[in-house]
């Protein structure tokens, strides 16, 4: 079994350091970028509404927020679902062409893509879905129940299937990594964690449970939503739904 010092990931820390004397001198890594956004054109399309924000307590959120596995079997409505999706990726403000949103990203350069496996939803139907940021519209990939099957890409993590839905995050480094080279593998994980904190806490706020899931057969949920692993794949995923007793 490997040592720290001889783990992949205590090379890649090494490999990616900034370092005073070499920042400026340092060969650049030349890295072709990659589209700003992900639209699936021929998709069927499930607007959300306009979110409407209550008054709850950000600080009451905090104290709350917990890593909740167990949901019943009450299903979401759109409105919160709007909410949920507005806290991870929403567009806040827009500076030439950036679109900036709910949470940070290096460089305003946003690689991370949402998708959702919808289980029990009260008016969309069970499936998976892309959430298009720009129009802020959900695109429908597959109708079904898939939950059983994330369940066990998941390694057999059954708030994947008792959860009204579960949030998929992959990524697409190129549009990091042809600005920062490899080092941007880094703010790649920064970002989704920022993303996936945001979720958290608008679930608290609404009084659901949602909990993030880190440990899953990478290429069995790409597989599932159609990502080829490599220009995009699936780095971190959260079940959210209405807590049990």
């Amino acid at each position: 079994m490997p040592g720290y010092r001889s783990s992949l990931g205590f090379k890649f820390l090494q490999a990616t350091k900034h370092n005073r004397l070499e920042l400026l001198t340092r060969e650049r890594e030349e890295i072709a970028p990659a589209p700003w956004f992900k639209v699936y054109p021929e998709a069927p399309r499930v607007a959300l509404p306009r979110p409407s924000f209550g008054t709850e307590n950000f600080w009451k959120t905090l104290l709350r927020r917990r890593s909740i596995r167990r949901y019943t079997k009450e299903p979401l409505t759109l409105s919160e679902l709007s909410l949920l999706c507005f806290a991870t990726q929403g567009i806040t403000g827009e500076v030439g062409r950036y679109l900036l949103r709910t949470a940070p990203s290096a460089g305003a350069l946003y690689p991370i893509e949402t998708y959702l496996v919808i289980n029990r939803m009260a008016d969309v139907a069970a499936g998976i879905y892309h959430l298009e940021v720009q129009e802020f519209v959900l695109e429908q990939l597959a109708e079904g129940f898939f939950g059983k099957d994330l369940t066990e890409a998941s390694l057999s993590q059954y708030q994947c299937e008792r959860a009204a839905v579960v949030f998929v995050w992959s990524a697409i480094p190129r549009r990091t990594m042809s600005k920062y080279g490899s080092r941007g593998m880094r703010y790649v994980f920064m970002d989704v964690a920022h993303i996936c904190q945001n979720l958290l806490l608008a679930a608290a706020a609404l009084g659901l449970g949602a909990c993030p899931i880190g440990a899953f057969f990478d290429d069995e949920v790409n597989q599932l939503l159609g990502l080829d692993g490599e220009e995009e794949t699936v780095i971190y995923l959260a079940s959210v739904g209405w807590p049990a007793e």
